[in-house]
């Protein structure tokens, strides 16, 4: 079964940002259903969410695609779903795993960018952080997300060292990403990058897809990518669906950027929903 989110105003179609994945997986000869992904995140609760979610006679696997979401409403969801008999693939604790940087660094430390965080937005925290990661430009993020958009007053820090600095671009950081910063401050060391990024997806430790960013999805990735170092370190997260994004770095060495949950990661639109569809559920020929 596949999960998405219903459009807003017209709650018996699927939201039109995932209508064609929607199609092409009752093509493939999937189940769909829709949920109210705003009665999930914004105070409805999850069992209101699952309204237009049919409850089978047997235990069902179901795959969830659509908009971000917090862990913890994850778990709800996942737990209102298993009171309907229908199981995600991907746990709570797989979701959070994938999901937040702190959860997958530790494996990929060798294949990404060096990073430290705090837990939490205060300035000690913060301080102890550049501390640890030491002086140099870096990249601030949280948990979830970066804004890269933002790049000199929210996203760059030319030199850690310069405390005062460092501390000014974090303060804009959390003012931007107000109610929707998650878990604490992230700093990565900065690294040069000489191509755009590159998404890759994986289930169950196998890359089935590889395709642009959904930021640059006409930037063609198909390139010589070598996977040999990374493609052991992601299969033993042992996790079902994600994807890792990729940049090649000004040495010639393809460095992972990111990983996230697949069933929250946006989908580029030079990939087709069919091809989409096919390759993350294997109901491709």
């Amino acid at each position: 079964m596949l999960l998405l989110p219903a459009d807003v105003l017209r709650p018996r179609r699927p939201d039109d940002h995932f209508a064609g994945e929607a199609r092409a997986a009752r093509e493939a000869g999937l189940d769909v259903a829709l949920i109210d992904h705003d009665a999930l995140t914004t105070g409805g609760g999850a069992v209101g969410a699952l309204a237009r979610v049919p409850e089978p006679t047997t235990e069902r696997a179901a795959i969830y695609r659509g908009w971000m979401m917090r862990s913890e409403q994850y778990e709800q969801f996942a737990q209102a779903l298993a009171r309907r008999n229908i199981l995600l693939l991907t746990s709570p604790e797989q979701y959070r795993q994938a999901h937040e940087l702190p959860g997958w660094y530790a494996a990929l430390a060798d294949v990404t960018p060096a990073s430290a965080w705090t837990s939490g937005d205060t300035p000690d925290g913060f301080a102890r952080a550049c501390t640890d990661l030491g002086p140099g430009p870096a990249v601030l993020r949280d948990y979830t997300k970066s804004m890269k958009h933002y790049w000199r007053e929210a996203a760059f820090i030319p030199d850690l060292a310069d405390r005062d600095a460092a501390w000014a671009v974090a303060q804009r950081f959390r003012q931007l990403r107000d109610d929707d910063f998650t878990g604490g401050f992230v700093l990565r060391r900065f690294e040069r990058f000489v191509s755009a990024e590159v998404r890759t997806w994986w289930v169950n430790g196998v890359c089935r897809l590889i395709g642009p960013h959904p930021d640059t999805p006409h930037d063609d990735p198909r390139v010589e990518m070598d996977l040999t170092d990374a493609e052991p370190l992601v299969a033993a997260l042992r996790l079902p669906f994600v994807t890792v994004d990729f940049a090649l770095r000004d040495d010639g060495v393809w460095r992972v950027i990111e990983i996230g949950d697949g069933q929250v990661s946006d989908r580029p639109t030079t990939i087709s929903p069919e091809n989409f569809i096919a390759n993350i559920t294997g109901t491709g020929s």
